[in-house]
């Protein structure tokens, strides 16, 4: 509860209000997407640099929801909800001040192509510019339900397709006549219940793709048949960075550990299919695997691990006040 009580001290003093009123479609399409720079990692292992982005805050208007924000600020509905407890997704009071959980641990430990954090929901992009630095970008998905289940596995980019006909598998053509009365065995592309949206990524993995969405709300949430979903925009903006034979990975880390400014941080989510139920000794042994253990304060990581609301928190010892990272204030753009 401490930890909890600090945090909101510091949000309040630095709250100020952002836009108002109700989001249109073009107000998604024409949001800002940060690219995030590192400096290149140079050895195997939790880079140097691998914190990105900070956590902002903002102060609900009228006809806001939190599915509103977390489209505007490329965040699931997952990562919006548990950083907000208490708060109604839909009906959020007037003026009451929330998260944005806009900072993130970058996955370990490869930093090239695509990495999707499955228990994260969560897509990572990661390529190297000229200079001797990593440019990252990286955007919120949907992934496949408890009986659809999205796998773990590497993969390559084989193939992008704009506008894709889904040919339905006929598992799924069956669950859409029994719980539809819908036989189709296609939906042609472009069509606007076409569930791949506009943009679509191919991968080696079998029967596994990337791709946009036409429900944008699911983003965040286990909706889809095992494919990994993104926001209209965001799959726009992703789609032309990524060339054909980009290496990937469906990856399952419930706690992700980095480092900035030499202080180490890590990130926790919820074990979403159930894979990983002891977190402690789960985290005790990535530790010790990275060569970490010694260089964190065991009772900041159970504290962390209990109540760190999905951002990332200090485990390095010697941490003064608040775990949480950093705070940034939206400014008012009335």
């Amino acid at each position: 509860m401490m930890r909890v009580l600090m945090v909101v001290g510091l949000v309040m003093a630095a709250v100020s209000s952002a836009r108002a009123g109700r989001f249109e479609e073009a107000d998604y399409f024409a949001k800002t997407i940060p690219t995030y720079r590192i400096p290149t990692p140079t050895e195997p292992g939790v880079a140097p640099v691998s914190v990105i982005g900070e956590v902002r805050v903002y102060r609900i208007r009228k006809g806001d929801t939190l599915m509103d924000l977390a489209r505007y600020y490329s965040l699931g509905y997952n990562e919006m909800v548990e950083a907000n407890p208490g708060i109604d997704p839909w009906i959020p009071p007037v003026g009451a001040t929330v998260l944005l959980p806009t900072e993130w641990v970058l996955p370990c430990c490869s930093y090239r192509g695509i990495i999707v954090n499955i228990p994260e929901m969560r897509l990572f992009y990661m390529r190297p510019a000229n200079d001797g630095t990593t440019l990252v970008n990286t955007y919120p998905v949907g992934l496949g339900r408890d009986d659809w289940r999205t796998p773990a596995g590497k993969f390559v980019i084989q193939g992008k397709t704009v506008n894709p006909q889904w040919n339905i598998p006929p598992s799924i053509r069956e669950e859409h006549i029994r719980e539809r009365g819908d036989p189709r065995t296609f939906i042609p592309g472009g069509a606007p219940d076409n569930p791949l949206g506009k943009y679509r990524l191919e991968l080696s993995l079998p029967m596994y793709r990337i791709h946009g969405t036409d429900i944008p709300w699911g983003v965040g949430m286990q909706v889809s048949h095992g494919c990994v979903r993104l926001y209209p925009e965001d799959i726009e903006r992703l789609f032309p960075l990524v060339p054909i034979r980009t290496p990937g990975e469906f990856s399952y880390d419930t706690l992700k550990i980095g480092q900035r400014d030499g202080v180490l941080y890590a990130e926790s989510h919820a074990d979403i299919y159930g894979y990983k139920p002891a977190a402690f000794r789960d985290a005790q042994a990535k530790l010790e695997a990275l060569g970490l253990a010694g260089r964190v304060d065991p009772e900041e990581l159970v504290a962390g691990l209990t109540d760190s609301r999905g951002l990332p928190f200090r485990i390095s010892p010697g941490g003064d006040g608040p775990q949480l990272v950093s705070f940034d204030p939206i400014e008012d753009d009335d």
